[in-house]
């Protein structure tokens, strides 16, 4: 995104729809349950550097293509609009796996209401990119996967419990917390 972006003087909102809804790391003058629309919430992003290695790769979100994602819309004051992207430049942008972009949000307490949000879209051409995983390959991935941020596993379980804390269950999601947990353990093979 151009300078431009970090210069207006307007606030500025942040849609979160992973670590970013528990560990937003920013001041914030608004946070909001919010939904984006022609994206969805998939653990489909190798994760080199926060919850994983290049030879022992995590599984961390992106928003992929398709469907609709609930998340956490954050707005922050117009001041602090280019402190804030830096950072999340800094934080989302280590291996440039994410295309920074605006996406336009609904804020659920008003479904009427919408705002454009800076985004972090999965960029499906980049090497770290991993589609569209059965349960059983992503649960194999979050248990190796270890980080600068620390260990895949709580990554996921921590999304797992900020969406119930929201109301929302997705259940492929709440299915692999299970497995990490040791809930009803799928037997491999």
């Amino acid at each position: 995104m151009s300078g431009k972006l970090d210069q207006s003087g307007e606030d500025l909102w942040v849609f979160a729809y992973g670590s970013l809804m528990w560990r937003p790391g920013f001041s914030f003058l608004d946070r909001r349950p919010a939904r984006l629309v022609g994206a969805h919430r998939a653990l489909c992003v190798y994760s080199f550097v926060h919850r994983g290695t290049p030879h022992r790769p995590g599984l961390v979100f992106g928003l992929d293509r398709g469907g609709n994602c609930r998340g956490i819309a954050y707005r922050v004051a117009a001041g602090k609009r280019a402190k804030t992207i830096r950072y999340l430049r800094a934080r989302e942008q280590v291996t440039m796996v994410y295309r920074e972009t605006w996406r336009r949000v609904w804020l659920d307490d008003d479904p009427q209401q919408n705002v454009y949000a800076l985004c972090y879209i999965v960029d499906c051409g980049h090497q770290q990119y991993a589609g569209r995983l059965t349960l059983s390959e992503q649960l194999h991935y979050v248990r190796q996967g270890r980080g600068r941020s620390g260990p895949c596993r709580d990554y996921v379980l921590a999304a797992v419990k900020e969406l119930e804390v929201q109301g929302y269950r997705d259940a492929d999601l709440h299915i692999l917390g299970e497995w990490i947990k040791g809930i009803h353990e799928k037997a491999s093979g």
